[in-house]
């Protein structure tokens, strides 16, 4: 179960939720696969819903849900 939205720092396996940039466009969600920043900063390498795979560099409209890491 996820812990909510929040900033960074982010692993891989986080949830990454773009809010739509404008009026009736929706949101993209995606896994992030690759953190490249230090300290869990972008940019990240995220696979979205429809299975395309991009590097993010997120800005105001991006929430990131972390989850518990099973080890």
């Amino acid at each position: 179960m996820a812990k909510g939205p929040s900033s960074l720092p982010a692993t891989p396996g986080d949830r990454v939720l773009v809010e739509g940039h404008h009026q009736g466009a929706s949101p993209r969600d995606g896994e992030i696969l690759e953190v490249h920043g230090e300290d869990g900063g972008p940019p990240f390498v995220v696979r979205w819903k429809d299975g395309r795979t991009t590097t993010l560099y997120p800005s105001s409209d991006v929430a990131i849900h972390h989850f518990p890491k099973h080890s």
